[in-house]
Parts: C-alpha cells; sequence; structure tokens
C-alpha cells in the first residue's frame, strides 16, 4: 500500500478595496472561510498560521487534488462567504488567488514558514483584477511558467 503524499499550501490576504465599500475579514473569519468551505473534501485540513504574512495553512491529498483544485474550492469559498454578506446595492469584490511555488531556501524554520517545495497563495479581494494584476506585473513575473510553478484562479463580478 502506498503512503499519501500530502500538499501543503499558505494563504495571505491582500485586501484591496475601501472598507467603506466591503468590510474585511478578520484573521479568524478569513480562516474559517477556508475551514468550511474546504471541510466537506476527505483528507483536507485547513487551520490558522502564527506568522506576519500567511494566515491560512491547507494539507490536501496531492493523489486527490491538484494545487489549482485547491485554488478553485478557496477561491468557491471565498465566493460564498462574501455572498452572505452582500446586499442588493453592495458593489462586488473581483477575487484573485495567485500562486506559486517556492523554489528557493525557507526563511525560517518556523512551522508556520512556506517551505521549499509548497505553494504560497495571496488570495486577493480587489475592486479591478485587471487594475491589481496590470500593477503587479503578473504577466511578466509569470511567463514561461508552467501550471507546475504558477497559477490563477478568478472569480470576476458580473
Amino acid at each position: 500500500m502506498s503512503e499519501i503524499e500530502t500538499g501543503r499550501m499558505l494563504l495571505s490576504h491582500n485586501f484591496d478595496i475601501s472598507n467603506d465599500i466591503f468590510p474585511e475579514l478578520s484573521l479568524q473569519e478569513f480562516t474559517q472561510v477556508f475551514i468550511d468551505g474546504l471541510s466537506q473534501y476527505d483528507g483536507v485540513k485547513c487551520r490558522q498560521v502564527n506568522h506576519p504574512h500567511w494566515m491560512v495553512e491547507i494539507l490536501f491529498p496531492k493523489n486527490s487534488f491538484s494545487p489549482p483544485q485547491i485554488g478553485e474550492i478557496c477561491a468557491d469559498a471565498l465566493v460564498s462567504k462574501r455572498m452572505s454578506h452582500k446586499n442588493k446595492d453592495d458593489s462586488f469584490p473581483d477575487i484573485l488567488l495567485l500562486a506559486g511555488v517556492k523554489t528557493t531556501p525557507p526563511l525560517s524554520n518556523s512551522p508556520d514558514t512556506l517551505q521549499t517545495g509548497e505553494w504560497g497563495v495571496d488570495v486577493v479581494e480587489t475592486a479591478s483584477a485587471e487594475r491589481f494584476l496590470n500593477e503587479l506585473g503578473w504577466e511578466e513575473k509569470t511567463a514561461g511558467k508552467t501550471i507546475d510553478d504558477v497559477f490563477r484562479v478568478e472569480r470576476l463580478k458580473s
């Protein structure tokens, strides 16, 4: 019987919207979005981490889920949470998950630090995904990289 290989992903939150337009989630609320949203998937575990940048750790069985699949599930979980906050007159944020696999040595030996071979994912809520990606230079930064190195998930307001 083969051992199940576990993937690890750490999430950060980039809230690029005025609080007057849409409320920012607290660390606990942000964590709970993913605990609730991924709880229905066998072998997927989430927890809050103690780190200045990373907020949530997701562990997943690599034989059942690819990193982009976990990204899609995370995006859907955040959309569901935000839909529950939305009033009919509220504007809705664009949601991006911008992910890259760490290829350099870790900055610390803390268990809450991103390790080589693990995925760091910036969960972005923004008024304009296009503007955010342009300012970040996403296309230039990811040119020549494959789905094994980076991925992007978008949920754009309609």
